[in-house]
């Protein structure tokens, strides 16, 4: 690869975004790398980067940072920035985690646990316009029968613009529409108006109910081995 690369390394802890920068800058080169961690984090990183004409090439994501709530923060990237290909790098290596984050618009699944030259082979083949996980998890997918309810749920949560998913996040977070409309800058009333649009989305009628259709995408932490 002749072309530079901007890539994001969006992981909360520090030590884990050294490992994936060591791993992406032996794998690849001509690279700029950027860190974030946070989805907010990120998501400033996305727009400085953008404003100074350096666009984002690749998202290498943590599922478990603060602000993703599971595959919401996922949901929110691709809605916010479909041109972004991005791939989790997840300490978990629970199948469904994997078929749901593929199924939920990720163009590959890393465990953190991963080899070095895995690392960059998914990263390559992101690159190239590909998709990648490891090879049992790609076997062990393509002879599962289908789940219908997680694609069911993703459909309709991928219904929902950037702003609206951003909403529902912090309605999972137990906010009100007056913080909510003070954190994202607006009025009331346009808060309101964005709950309503994912009530009828998401075919609910209540912000109870949305909560509890959010949190079919949240994940549970992988286990801390000691």
């Amino acid at each position: 690869m002749t072309a530079a690369f901007h890539v994001l390394i969006a992981d909360d802890h520090p030590l884990m975004r050294g490992a994936l920068s060591h791993a992406v800058r032996s794998e690849l080169s001509n690279i700029t790398l950027h860190e974030a961690g946070s989805l907010g984090d990120a998501i400033d990183v996305i727009e400085t980067c953008h404003s100074q004409g350096q666009d984002i090439d690749l998202v290498l994501l943590d599922l478990h940072m603060p602000g993703m709530n599971g595959f919401t923060g996922l949901f929110t990237l691709r809605a916010s920035y479909p041109d972004i290909p991005v791939t989790i790098v997840s300490a978990s290596q629970d199948l469904p985690v994997v078929r749901r984050a593929i199924e939920y618009g990720a163009a590959a699944f890393v465990p953190k646990s991963a080899p070095v030259d895995q690392i960059g082979d998914a990263m390559r083949a992101v690159l190239d316009g590909n998709m990648w996980m490891p090879d049992w998890a790609r076997e062990a997918i393509e002879n599962a029968p289908a789940e219908t309810e997680n694609s069911d749920i993703a459909q309709k949560i991928g219904q929902l613009t950037p702003q609206q998913l951003r909403v529902l996040n912090m309605l999972t977070e137990g906010k009100l529409n007056k913080q909510i409309a003070y954190e994202l800058d607006v009025t009331e009333a346009t808060i309101k108006a964005h709950v309503s649009a994912i009530l009828r989305k998401l075919s609910v009628h209540s912000r109870t109910q949305a909560v509890i259709v959010a949190r079919e995408l949240q994940i549970q932490e992988p286990a801390v081995e000691v």
